[in-house]
């Protein structure tokens, strides 16, 4: 990919991802009707791992970190992870720091973290 099409491309992430977050800190997902329901709880009545991610990140981006872990605690525990890899990744993490990316992201973290999720889900639903 040429040089001049990751910028573009960058440029286009950058301005979707600020849109997003323009509209999660100004529209309540409790109240807004324009944000999606969850068809998993909609159907079973249980939540999935990924309920309340909206409204947590509403809630971040508010400062309200208390309530951002009750809507969605694994989201805001697994932000700082999703943030490294994207450094990691994308800005030059990897070279800097091979080892650590192998640690974090290598193999067996893929089935790491879905035992995580999974575990997730089903403590959720029970407690």
């Amino acid at each position: 990919m040429s040089k001049k099409i990751k910028i573009v491309l960058g440029a286009v992430i950058v301005f979707m991802l600020m849109a997003a977050l323009y509209l999660f800190y100004n529209l309540n997902p409790e109240t807004q009707p324009i944000f999606p329901k969850c068809p998993f709880l909609l159907l079973t009545g249980f939540e999935c791992p990924g309920c309340g991610t909206q409204r947590a990140i509403h809630q971040l981006l508010h400062l309200n970190f208390g309530a951002a872990l009750k809507y969605n605690a694994f989201m805001v525990a697994a932000l700082p992870y999703v943030l490294m890899g994207v450094y990691m990744e994308y800005l030059g993490g990897k070279q800097r720091n091979i080892k650590l990316y192998r640690i974090l992201f290598g193999r067996y973290s893929a089935l790491v973290i879905l035992a995580v999720i999974i575990l997730y889900w089903i403590l959720r639903n029970i407690l």
